[in-house]
């Protein structure tokens, strides 16, 4: 090859290797190609049920507003949290990881000893990355220590309560457990002590549009996350003055009706702020809640629908929750889905619309996937082979596509009582059971018998996960799982 020859060719060469990076860099910038960053705004219910709103069936009060969301957006009918309770769900939700890999279980408690860990990446620190201004507003139960607030996670802003509302000195059904006055906290401050929890929902509502209001006035073309997990309806059950009895009342839900008609409102009031500042178009709001109904407080409880079981069991009434997303320009309208998806793929979505950085998976691997191309309809298919079901360290089911297989388990039965107390429950028994969930969204027609391939195929998808998460049922430790935050002396 003479000189001449050997130029243009190493000239071709460049010019392939160029091309061939522009195309990766391309392929890596966010999905959206919007004239700046979208705002987030997730809105997160406390022991809100699959037919506690109108578009998944609710009767006996309104909800306009959600309504609206769902006639403007996308609803995700087949939608789940990684374990009907507190704590946990919210763990899985920030950082997109089944609650068991992060160290957080069950419900925390008021001046517990661990909390998120600090060294996890939340939703806060993955939009942190692209300048967004954060703020969590509400229910946080992830840790009431100073050092396991949202400001020591990601989040700019914090008010609310750090745990379930219940956990105060007037709970009349905690029998000798003695908690603290219910604490209101600015940033890591606690400025009251047993607020009017009459006025949360109002006063949760205020502060995120005051947070809007406040970062439009600074910088317009700023993106901003408002993560607002409201402390209602988790018992006991407050209402303000505006809504209270202002439901309809034909099925006997009252109160109930009533809170759960103020959270429309707040979400009204957030698509109003919206709507003014003329950000409708610029931001996705996502609405869903962190488990299903408390049913053992029967009228202060929600409703599952159609759906077998409740918050604390891995019974779909537990585990599947409403889901509403509404980015104007961005998603379909009056869109309604049925891939199974769950609260852990919401973070690597909103990385693939930012184009933010996940963490790096060889040594904090995430659990969730993108579902942001099935969202706008560009995609088909599951986005997951399998989702898992663990209550505590147990894993308790499995499912695959319209198939779902419940490992022999022990699980609780309620019998409610009204009026705002406690009901009582049993313990049962459900030996390996597989469902159709696509003829039997109940889980009462047992087909393991009928199906011996399928369950064949969802026991080892299990076995692979005991693998990773381990269970404390047949006795596996966790082989890739993180420790929680402690407390530091």
């Amino acid at each position: 090859m003479n000189l001449h020859t050997f130029l243009r060719a190493s000239r071709t060469l460049l010019v392939m290797a160029l091309l061939a990076n522009s195309f990766v860099t391309l392929s890596r910038t966010p999905t959206v190609q919007a004239k700046r960053l979208p705002n987030i705004i997730i809105v997160y219910a406390d022991d809100l049920g699959y037919g506690d709103i109108g578009s998944f069936g609710a009767t006996g009060y309104q909800t306009p507003h959600l309504d609206r969301m769902a006639k403007e957006g996308v609803k995700l009918t087949d939608f789940y949290v990684a374990q009907a309770v507190c704590s946990a769900s919210r763990a899985a939700l920030l950082t997109g990881c089944y609650s068991n890999r992060v160290g957080i279980l069950g419900a925390l408690f008021p001046n517990a000893k661990n909390g998120l860990n600090t060294d996890e990446m939340t939703m806060g620190d993955l939009l942190k990355q692209k300048g967004y201004a954060t703020a969590a507003i509400g229910k946080w139960h992830l840790g009431d220590n100073p050092q396991f607030l949202p400001t020591r996670n990601g989040f700019d802003e914090y008010f609310g309560v750090p745990y379930s509302n219940d956990m105060w000195p007037k709970n009349p059904d905690k029998g000798n457990t003695v908690y603290p006055d219910l604490p209101l906290i600015d940033g890591t401050e606690v400025i009251e002590r047993d607020p009017d929890q009459a006025q949360l929902t109002t006063r949760y509502t205020e502060r995120a549009v005051s947070f809007i209001e406040r970062n439009v006035a600074a910088n317009k073309d700023k993106p901003f996350f408002v993560y607002l997990a409201h402390s209602m309806p988790h018992v006991p059950l407050f209402v303000s003055d505006k809504f209270k009895g202002k439901s309809i009342d034909k099925t006997g839900r009252g109160l109930y009706g009533d809170v759960i008609s103020e959270l429309d409102w707040s979400v009204g009031q957030l698509l109003a702020t919206l709507q003014k500042h003329k950000l409708d178009k610029d931001t996705l709001v996502i609405f869903t809640s962190d488990n299903g109904p408390w049913h053992l407080y029967g009228d202060h409880g929600g409703s599952a629908g159609k759906l077998r079981g409740y918050k604390g069991t891995m019974f779909e009434g537990g585990v599947r929750v409403p889901f509403l997303a509404r980015w104007p320009g961005q998603l379909p309208a009056g869109k309604t889905m049925t891939m199974p998806a769950m609260t852990i793929d919401l973070l690597p979505t909103l990385a693939e619309i930012t184009g933010a950085s996940l963490p790096p998976s060889e040594k904090t691997p995430i659990d969730g996937r993108s579902i942001w191309s099935h969202l706008r309809g560009k995609a088909k298919g599951d986005p997951h082979e399998a989702l898992y079901f663990y209550w505590g360290r147990e894993l308790q089911a499995v499912r695959s596509g319209k198939w779902k297989l419940h490992f022999p388990h022990p699980y609780v039965e309620h019998s409610p009582t009204n009026g705002g107390r406690r009901g009582t429950q049993v313990t049962r028994q459900i030996e390996l059971s597989l469902y159709d969930l696509s003829q039997d969204i109940g889980e009462s027609n047992n087909v393991v018998a009928q199906q011996p391939d399928v369950m064949k195929r969802l026991q080892a998808l299990g076995e692979t996960m005991r693998g990773d998460l381990g269970d404390s049922l047949t006795k596996r430790d966790a082989t890739r799982g993180r420790v929680a935050g402690q407390l530091k002396p």
